[in-house]
């Protein structure tokens, strides 16, 4: 099985993340940074990211966040990064594949059905509206749960290093793809780096065949 992180991985989501957090901090009187200042937002929880920027209520926050993205159009103010597609159609010739992201999969089936994505997935896993398992390495966990993959037959691919921390918690091989949101992150500990898309089959290859 091949786990996706979705955000910074399949998709590029930084104009309706970052504009709808700012607008939720304007909405509650809060200093907000400009778009480029809060691309760290993307991949964590974004009610742990609240938190980080000094939100008094971060579920209030989340909320308003939520007001935006959900209902004002930011969910699909992505786009799919750029030899993506090909990619999964010829991964999924050979493979399963399924999504693992932070998002809350309520938003996260939405946007994999609205760009072609959600065709190929056996899967999708997201965290609840809740909170309920907004931990990637819990929720990497529940996944195997479900599907009953082995973790030594299965990788997850990502940008952020809680993508690989979540797969190293569950015994899973990690691609780090060089585009996305990681560049700050600590990723030495990767099985392999990618530069582009069409480098992941042969690499998929040599970790699980």
């Amino acid at each position: 099985m091949i786990f996706w992180d979705l955000d910074g991985t399949l998709t590029d989501p930084k104009p309706g993340i970052t504009g709808s957090v700012i607008k939720a901090l304007q909405d509650l009187g809060l200093p907000a940074p400009s778009a480029d200042d809060l691309e760290w937002v993307i991949g964590p929880a974004l009610l742990w990211s609240f938190e980080k920027l000094g939100a008094p209520d971060p579920d209030a926050a989340l909320e308003a966040y939520r007001k935006y993205y959900n209902h004002g159009g930011g969910m699909y103010d992505c786009t799919v990064y750029d030899g993506i597609l090909p990619v999964l159609d010829d991964l999924a010739t050979r493979h399963k594949m399924s999504i693992a992201t932070a998002k809350p999969h309520a938003y996260a089936r939405k946007i994999t059905a609205h760009f072609g994505l959600s065709k190929h997935m056996a899967h999708e896993f997201g965290p609840e509206l809740d909170g309920t398992r907004n931990d990637k390495a819990e929720l990497l966990a529940h996944a195997l749960t479900i599907t009953g993959d082995d973790p030594a037959r299965c990788v997850m691919i990502g940008d952020r290093h809680y993508d690989l921390k979540a797969a190293r918690a569950n015994n899973m091989a990690f691609i780090a793809v060089d585009w996305g949101y990681g560049g700050q992150d600590d990723m030495s500990d990767a099985d392999a780096h990618v530069k582009t898309p069409d480098e992941l089959p042969g690499v998929i290859a040599s970790l699980i065949g």
